[in-house]
């Protein structure tokens, strides 16, 4: 039977070989089956002779500030660590090199090796994926950030059907309007964006 894991990018893009180690310490050779280092998104695969239990995933839409949160991970080498919170905001954006996922922000206590684990809820249903903390001393502060899992569900099946993550474009340069480009144009006390050029043969052309 073959089981594919998610994790984060960060976690996996430098390895030459993977394992996976399931909690009785058996161990078995992975391999990869895509990557996305603006959404740090990875997805590997292993084969086993045994069906592991499914996490379900939840729907992270309807995540609510409040809500508790329960992350799962292997914080400083601790395997099989779990932290529980409370959800502080949703849609954080502003991640460490350019990712362009928002966030879910917990006080779950989230550390190095946590990355790639799972933020549920309080019905076991997988709402994130723990991905980076803000700190100033490397540890736990009370702010974690964990990948909104319908983030991660179209990553999961371009993985599958075709290895790597496909973005939509739209084909234009967009500027800042600003207050004079817009008096230029005619349209001042309008809010948007002022599309600087259109490339032809693109869906906006």
């Amino acid at each position: 039977h073959d089981a594919l894991p998610i994790s984060n990018n960060h976690v996996i893009e430098d390895a030459s070989e993977m394992s996976i180690v399931v909690n009785d310490g058996r161990e078995f050779s992975a391999k990869l089956v895509g990557k996305d280092p603006r959404k740090d998104l990875a997805l590997v695969s292993f084969e086993s002779k045994e069906h592991f239990p499914l996490a379900i995933l939840g729907d992270s839409s309807s995540v609510k500030v409040g809500d508790w949160a329960i992350a799962v991970g292997n914080p400083l080498g601790l395997v099989s660590s779990v932290t529980m919170g409370i959800v502080s905001a949703v849609g954080r954006t502003g991640g460490p090199a350019g990712n362009i996922n928002d966030f879910i922000q917990t006080d779950s206590a989230i550390n190095q090796g946590n990355s790639g684990g799972a933020l549920v809820n309080i019905r076991g249903e997988v709402v994130g994926i723990n991905t980076w903390i803000a700190s100033n001393t490397g540890g736990s502060v009370g702010l974690g950030f964990a990948i909104p899992i319908n983030n991660a569900k179209k990553a999961i099946d371009d993985f599958i059907s075709t290895g790597s993550i496909r973005y939509g474009w739209l084909g234009v340069s967009l500027l800042e309007a600003d207050k004079d480009i817009l008096n230029d144009i005619g349209v001042e006390g309008k809010k948007g964006a002022f599309v600087s050029q259109v490339f032809l043969g693109s869906p906006a052309d």
